[in-house]
């Protein structure tokens, strides 16, 4: 048995204490003896001694040197001398049943970080020996030995479900269960949460005893300790999306349980609760099994929705006035930049609503991020979708006695409700509408600034509503009074309202241009008086003013009140500093709105960019050569950089050429493009597109090096990747023409592959929303095959019949473009070439051909051709038997089109 050398003790012990002071300086002096120490193999024997034997030290000591040595173990367990890691194991399991909680917990820690350090399977006599424990007459051994074992389970699940250990939860899951029965809250609380580990995996030995498992679990639901009532709601929840079938013959009774649970004295287990309707919302049996319950349900997740005593303390919902207090740096999220991904003209959708989920997240951003509340909003918005207006009888009796309440707290939660159910309800609540905009337009003037805030949020999810009817009438003075909230002298209220005005300008669009001159005014106004982390939304509703009403930007009067202070904080701003993402973003969508009116302020913002892209390459290649020296770059300053470009050579065009000749952006791009992080590819085949649209003398002599790197990149796994390179070969074929013959199979092959993929997303293949809420259009890989087919037909054409359905069937939902134009003008050469091609899938050609509008004359004119040349071809009566197969419509069209 190791014994300590006393001196030896009393020096690791002082170390323990000068690691508790507060002192920098001695806190690096520690550092440093921490690492001599560790060059004596017996350094870990003195802390787990101090851990587990050195009983006349205070806990927190004791607890430290165990917090040590599990960093130890992390960092290098298995250059531990045998003997020292038996011993450190041996330890651990005698000492489990320590009198002081603490200790039993740093201990648990330390066995799980052994055990997730591979020696799981190293150390078999461990679950036992935890299991073993579990029978103890002592309470602590007991409590102890589940601890570890909890920690294990949460650490190695899918090991202890595997046969690489021999299954050891055949044992371990019928001795959890036993427990359920134990006279100690904290042991019941402990198994469950050991088998809870298991369900969602849906580990063998778990199915293997469900129905016990959900028996013991109906017994412990009225359980007095709040920990265990949260476990048995955390268990159902899972349950039901994981076993569903095991609980349907239970369902009425567990509804009503969870009623009763959304509504427990303690929060975290009403909040685990109320996960419960957000999970049966996504079920298909959802309607069947809940409708009988709204009645009850509703009210309670109305109530919940309530700010509690404790959110408005720690939202300072006292506090009216801060917009002097600037922002601690923590409140500010990092942000993100999402790369550029290009789409079809004229088929950008905006994203309906600017927060996925309608729980109100600009609303109560610093409260722990998820609560009761927020839960509450969350299962409104998404069962508002299952039972859209047969909501509506249960709310609206509530809504009416909420909105109009003197208590600004019932009143707030009223909003709230509004806003979380107008997705899913809005065709219902249209009648309401004319008197229900009003009144909240009146509350963004209330004197609560949470009450002006959420105001906010619910109108900017009616936008789209209010947009559509005549703009004196609610319009004019939803904006009117949105502006002035962006001024509020609330920083809460000054957020959402720039987020809601974001918002409001996706729906209206053009509709916005008469008041341009005003709401400029406002948004510059807004810039000398924000602090740090508002100016980052300010950047935004700017970037989004922009892309909605494009052009209409670029007027003197205009760019004479934007320009000034955005390129002022550009000058500010050093290229190290993040805050740069935002206003890079704004800028590029402020230099695609004004075209040529940006060139006064093109040339410092171009070189800017290009230094940006030049200075993370560099430091990338140093870190790669050297990752000792040096820090990883970020490299979204890159992206966001190539991202600017893209905008500055689609507002620019031809202008861009002089600032591309007097710069190596065509070298800086030939590297970007084959950087081994996607977003970064992505943006730089986003730029190469937009430099060929605009300047191609500077991109043509590099394509012998570029089109190699372009047919690699068409990988359907990094979407949007290979999105942007497909969009930017299209471009490349119509600057080429006939010279792009040589590059032809680099690409074909790939594209061909791509369209044929029954499982490719479907934003490659068509124009459907991408999962992310600015669901773009993207680019259709058929255009570009189209492009190829236009300008080297003799090379494509004898792949027709490989792509000709999916071809057709992915173009047929894209409005009338040029870029729909071009590719048709590519099949209709390819099938002059080859029609063979296409006589098998000819009645998808006369579908894809019937869903223009108004083709160009000779485009239509070369459809005509093909439809009569075939018709001949077959003859009168084979033509007639193929016509009787077209959809009534179908047939409609071809004959007032095109006469067949």
């Amino acid at each position: 048995d190791w014994q300590p050398d006393e001196q030896g003790l009393q020096q690791v012990l002082q170390l323990l204490k000068d690691s508790q002071s507060p002192n920098t300086a001695t806190q690096r002096v520690v550092q440093d003896k921490l690492k001599q120490l560790n060059q004596f193999p017996d350094f870990n024997n003195y802390l787990i001694f101090v851990l587990t034997r050195l009983k006349s030290e205070d806990e927190p000591t004791r607890s430290l040197s165990g917090l040590i040595l599990k960093n130890n173990v992390k960092a290098h367990f298995q250059s531990f001398p045998p003997p020292v890691a038996e011993f450190i194991k041996q330890e651990c399991l005698n000492h489990l049943g320590d009198n002081s909680s603490l200790i039993r917990a740093t201990i648990g820690i330390l066995i799980t970080t052994i055990a997730s350090k591979g020696e799981l399977q190293m150390w078999p006599e461990l679950l036992p020996q935890l299991c073993n424990l579990l029978n103890s007459e002592d309470y602590n051994t007991c409590e102890g030995a589940f601890g570890a074992l909890q920690k294990i389970c949460e650490d190695s699940s899918e090991l202890l479900d595997s046969d690489a250990l021999n299954r050891p939860l055949n044992v371990m899951i019928p001795k959890f269960l036993q427990f359920f029965k134990h006279c100690s809250p904290k042991i019941r609380s402990h198994a469950i949460a050991c088998v809870n580990q298991f369900i969602m995996d849906r580990a063998q030995a778990l199915m293997e005893n469900i129905d016990t498992f959900i028996e013991h679990l109906f017994a412990l639901a009225v359980d007095e300790d709040p920990e265990v009532r949260k476990n048995v709601c955390r268990a159902l929840v899972m349950l039901l999306e994981v076993r569903i079938d095991r609980l349907l013959p239970h369902m009425y009774s567990i509804i009503q349980y969870m009623l009763q649970r959304t509504q427990d004295s303690d929060e975290n287990v009403a909040l685990e609760a109320c996960e419960f309707w957000l999970t049966l919302a996504e079920q298909p049996i959802c309607k069947d099994v809940l409708t009988a319950h709204l009645v009850q349900l509703i009210p309670i997740l109305v109530h919940g929705m309530r700010y509690s005593e404790i959110d408005i303390i720690l939202l300072k919902g006292d506090v009216e006035e801060d917009e002097a207090v600037p922002d601690s740096e923590q409140d500010i999220k990092p942000r993100f930049h999402k790369s550029r991904t290009v789409t079809l003209a004229h088929e950008e959708q905006r994203g309906g609503d600017g927060d996925g989920d309608g729980d109100d997240e600009d609303d109560d951003e610093t409260l722990s991020d998820w609560n009761l509340r927020k839960c509450s909003a969350a299962a409104l918005d998404v069962l508002a979708n299952v039972f859209r207006e047969e909501l509506l009888p249960h709310l609206l009796p509530l809504l009416k006695e909420l909105l109009f309440h003197l208590e600004w707290v019932v009143k707030e939660s009223g909003i709230l409700v509004l806003g979380a159910i107008a997705e899913g309800c809005m065709q219902g609540m249209v009648p309401y509408l004319p008197e229900l905009v009003p009144h909240l337009i009146r509350c963004l003037a209330d004197r609560k600034a949470l009450v002006r805030s959420i105001a906010c949020w619910t109108l900017s999810r009616y936008a789209h509503w209010v947009v559509a009817q005549p703009p004196e009438l609610y319009l004019k003075p939803l904006m009117t009074e949105l502006l002035q909230r962006i001024l509020d002298s609330n920083k809460r209220v000054q957020e959402a309202a720039c987020s809601a005005f974001a918002t409001l300008e996706e729906e209206a669009c053009t509709e916005l241009v008469p008041y341009l001159s005003f709401i400029l005014d406002t948004l510059v106004f807004a810039f000398g008086k924000y602090q740090h982390k508002n100016l980052l939304i300010l950047y935004d509703a700017i970037g989004t003013l922009a892309d909605s009403v494009g052009h209409h930007l670029n007027q003197p009067e205009y760019i004479q009140k934007l320009m000034p202070p955005l390129i002022q904080k550009w000058n500010e701003l050093k290229d190290e500093d993040k805050d740069l993402f935002p206003l890079l973003e704004c800028l590029s969508s402020v230099a695609t709105a004004l075209q040529s009116g940006f060139l006064p302020y093109c040339e410092p913002v171009y070189q800017r960019c290009v230094t940006l892209v030049q200075k993370t390459l560099a430091q990338a290649m140093m870190y790669n050569q050297h990752p000792e020296q040096y820090e990883a770059p970020d490299k979204d300053f890159m992206i966001v950089a190539l991202d600017l470009l893209s905008g500055l050579a689609e507002g620019l065009g031809g202008h861009v050429e002089q600032l591309v000749a007097r710069s190596n952006i065509m070298t800086l791009l030939f590297q970007c493009m084959q950087d081994t992080m996607p977003e970064v590819r992505q943006s730089s085949f986003a730029l190469l597109g937009d430099l060929t649209k605009a300047c191609f003398v500077h991109v043509k002599p590099c394509i012998a090096e570029f089109m190699p790197i372009l047919g690699t990149n068409l990988n359907p796994e990094f979407i949007s990747v290979c999105n942007n390179a497909t969009w930017a070969i299209g471009e490349i074929c119509m600057q080429m023409g006939a010279e792009m013959q040589p590059y032809v199979q680099m690409v074909l092959t790939n594209l061909v592959e791509i369209i044929n993929r029954p499982n490719t997303p479907k934003t490659l293949l068509e124009n459907t929303a991408l999962p992310n809420p600015q669901s773009l259009h993207t680019f259709p890989p058929a255009i570009t095959i189209g492009r190829l087919g236009f300008v080297c037909p003799q090379e494509v054409a004898p792949m027709l019949q490989q792509f000709i359905r999916p071809w057709c069937t992915s173009l047929r939902n894209i409005r009338d473009n040029e870029e729909k134009d071009s590719a048709f003008r590519g099949i209709c050469v390819m099938i002059g070439v080859n029609p063979g091609g296409v006589v098998q899938d000819f009645i998808f050609f006369c579908d894809a051909v019937a869903s223009w509008v108004s083709p160009k004359d000779d485009l239509r004119d070369m459809f005509y051709k093909i439809l009569h040349g075939f018709k001949a071809q077959v003859g009168e009566e084979n033509w007639q038997q193929f016509s009787e197969q077209f959809p009534p419509l179908l047939k409609e069209r071809l004959a007032a089109f095109y006469g067949v």
